[in-house]
């Protein structure tokens, strides 16, 4: 293969994988919504108290045979452990596609800065999980707060970065698509082992929509380019 030919090939898997580098066309409006959301969600989040367990109840109804399993698989892959080495792969891949480290840091960075305040924020809320004295199939007990959901907030954080990794890509559509509906599962699962109250999870999910696009901004379009290693333009 010739040096030209290889330039174009890397050009080519470049385009494909670095949308998530493209600047936000309003960077301050961005960030602005993502600090108003954060106080929103936490405001809101001491409002709550039980206002929805009869609809945990009802949902935890489900939580029975193949539905139950399949609830439960969902809740154990994508907790912490296992999401930070889902990440780790998918991080890792992205760098070996690129050749180019700085996609793959903006996506797990992205990542990352949306999902660990969620945690700081449910340590401040301290709502209390659904009482498993009152639900008819309940999950193990989970020892910390549930609001808001880590696992709900880092699914959607996931597939919105991802979405914006491959916004240029030919599978952006498939991608839109698929990771659409990996969050209602997530929604549902979590929702269903009632490991959370759906209120928990919504709020989750808004949570990602309306902070990973500050986040991005705060990371990608003004740390990253500080940084020596992740500045300029793409390396081979």
């Amino acid at each position: 293969m010739t040096a030209d030919a290889s330039q174009l090939r890397r050009s080519s898997a470049d385009r494909d994988v670095v949308g998530i580098l493209e600047p936000a066309r309003y960077p301050l409006a961005s960030v602005l919504l993502a600090v108003v959301a954060v106080l929103v969600i936490t405001g809101v989040g001491f409002t709550l108290g039980t206002v929805d367990l009869g609809l945990s109840k009802a949902l935890n109804a489900l939580h029975t045979g193949a539905i139950g399993a399949f609830t439960d698989a969902v809740y154990h892959v994508i907790s912490p452990a296992p999401a930070i080495a889902i990440t780790f792969v998918v991080v890792g891949v992205i760098w070996w596609r690129t050749r180019d480290v700085r996609p793959a840091l903006a996506f797990g960075g992205t990542i990352a800065i949306t999902w660990i305040p969620s945690a700081v924020v449910k340590e401040i809320v301290h709502r209390a999980r659904p009482d498993v004295a009152a639900l008819p199939h309940p999950f193990p007990v989970q020892p910390d707060p549930g609001y808001p959901s880590g696992h709900t907030v880092y699914i959607t954080a996931f597939v919105i970065a991802l979405i914006w990794l491959l916004r240029e890509n030919r599978w952006h559509r498939v991608v839109l698509v698929a990771g659409v509906v990996a969050i209602v599962v997530v929604f549902f699962a979590v929702s269903i082992d009632a490991v959370h109250y759906p209120s928990d999870a919504a709020a989750s999910i808004l949570w990602s929509l309306a902070v990973a696009p500050g986040v991005r901004v705060v990371w990608v379009d003004w740390l990253m380019p500080r940084i020596p290693f992740l500045r300029g333009p793409r390396r081979a």
